[in-house]
């Protein structure tokens, strides 16, 4: 944790904003709430890049919230242009969780290769 809050505090570019590790980091530390506090940050600050939404989808998932991952996974291919190399990995992702939930495929869903 230590890691992503002098990454946070440098400002520099990342692939990810370096609080969503945080919020990853918070979960396994059994500190659910202050994870979500952290996400709910991001959230309401805006301009979210397609890595973080994938990785904070992917968080919640592991954590158990499949319909908040869902959520993530969804913004980050809305999010992302065709050429964005993350856009496979994150269709992929939203797939899966959506599996999971039992939801029908949708429109999105076809775009997984």
């Amino acid at each position: 944790m230590e890691c992503f809050q002098r990454a946070v505090e440098d400002g520099g570019e990342a692939g990810f904003d370096p609080r969503a590790g945080i919020a990853d980091t918070l979960f396994e530390l059994e500190r659910p709430d202050e994870a979500r506090e952290v996400i709910e940050t991001i959230r309401t600050e805006g301009g979210v890049s397609t890595a973080t939404a994938h990785t904070i989808a992917e968080t919640l998932v592991a954590y158990g919230d499949l319909r908040g991952g869902l959520e993530w996974a969804t913004q980050a291919v809305l999010g992302c242009d065709e050429n964005d190399p993350e856009q496979g990995a994150v269709l992929r992702t939203r797939y899966r969780i959506r599996v999971d939930l039992g939801l029908p495929e949708d429109e999105l869903d076809e775009l997984v290769s």
